[in-house]
């Protein structure tokens, strides 16, 4: 049967379709333009997007197992909704749906607000469905890599409570291995959710001097201007994203992002390797200046 991966181009999405390659799995992509994918002969791609009823029924065809991935975009919450609806219609029973951890607590942040709803229907809906809550992805600091290295701060106002950042490669590989195992189930598995965390939780004090180390100079964290942090993200996307994104850095300084008892070792032990931590992102980011 065939495994279905959306945001099969992103930053997470890829790994998944590379991961499931790897192990041989019968998968299909949906993307707006096929001339801009680069997948493997075996990987079947349909086009279109989680807001064209007609294309979804065509890629859900024949699907026994979805990856459900919304980008952050306004109206996401619709998508997933269209995508859980049109899904049930074709008798997909099994799902794995990338959430964001705590998105029971970030109730205020429009992002976290809506995965936590779809959340609530998948759980309504009665699908069988792994739910993976990943924090803060590691190589969102790629965008600021420049700040980084030409003015010596780590501007990201993530306060002092902690980010227990997590790799993409790693959330990428868990999906893969999540959506085999409910694949390969003999009978429909129980609603399951997994927090997708590093091996460390990092304060801004913590990543700048990790900078510091990697660079062999001084970079500093200058704190929680989360006003600021909301004008100069005006550069790069529009109001209502980066609104989103002030509120979700409020959180982090009064919250944190901060992992369960044994989240690590559950992740080591299902991967069987060390989760990769945000030295060794540096340290490669730092390569390639």
């Amino acid at each position: 049967m065939t495994i279905l991966v959306t945001g099969a181009t992103g930053t997470v999405g890829r790994h998944v379709v590379e991961q499931l390659v790897k192990r041989d799995a019968d998968v299909r992509v949906l993307v707006r333009d096929p001339s801009k994918s680069d997948f493997p002969a075996s990987v079947s791609v349909v086009q279109g997007d989680l807001l064209d009823v007609d294309a979804l029924r065509n890629a859900f065809s024949g699907v026994s197992t979805l990856f459900l991935l919304n980008a952050v975009v306004p109206d996401e919450y619709t998508q997933a909704l269209i995508a859980l609806n049109l899904a049930r219609e074709t008798g997909i029973e099994r799902i794995v749906y990338l959430s964001v951890i705590h998105s029971d607590l970030y109730v205020n942040v429009p992002h976290f607000a809506g995965k936590y709803g779809v959340e609530r229907m998948i759980e309504q809906m009665g699908f069988n469905a792994t739910i993976l809550r990943p924090a803060y992805f590691i190589e969102n600091d790629l965008t600021i890599k420049e700040v980084v290295t030409g003015y010596g701060i780590y501007p990201m106002p993530i306060g002092n409570k902690g980010l227990a950042m997590v790799d993409t490669r790693d959330i990428g590989e868990v999906a893969a291995l999540e959506l085999l195992r409910r694949e390969q189930s003999a009978v429909p598995l129980p609603i399951e959710r997994i927090n997708l965390v590093g091996p460390d939780t990092l304060t801004g004090q913590d990543i700048a001097a990790i900078w510091t180390d990697v660079l062999g100079r001084p970079i500093a964290y200058p704190g929680e201007d989360t006003a600021a942090f909301e004008q100069n993200l005006l550069l790069h996307m529009p109001s209502w994203m980066t609104y989103d994104m002030r509120l979700m850095s409020e959180r982090f300084i009064t919250e944190g992002m901060l992992p369960n008892t044994g989240d690590v070792d559950r992740l080591t032990a299902l991967l069987g390797r060390p989760l990769h931590s945000y030295r060794e992102f540096a340290t490669q980011a730092a390569a390639s200046v």
